[in-house]
């Protein structure tokens, strides 16, 4: 994967667009940091792409938002499990 800054895609952007053809993939970063990823799309997929890149971000979201409720105590997830099977069963 390469990495270019926000300058480098203005300056350099054949560079930046050799590579995503090339790699697939290229990370914009600002100030350092990544900010952007570019992926190449292929020709006839564009809403698979994009479905899965917001369902990849959904499942981020549920991850970060799992660990927080952990971090403050809430049910685990055994627990919550044991919970849904004992309403299924009608206990």
């Amino acid at each position: 994967m390469n990495f270019y800054s926000v300058r480098d895609l203005r300056t350099e952007s054949k560079s930046v667009w050799e590579n995503l053809a090339s790699g697939g993939e290229v990370v914009i970063t600002n100030n350092g940091k990544p900010s952007a990823l570019m992926i190449d799309i292929p020709e006839g997929s564009f809403d698979d792409i994009v479905q899965a890149v917001r369902q990849a971000r959904a499942m981020i979201a549920f991850n970060n938002m799992r660990r927080k409720a952990a971090a403050r105590g809430f049910m685990s997830e055994n627990e919550i499990e044991a919970e849904i099977a004992a309403a299924r069963n009608g206990d």
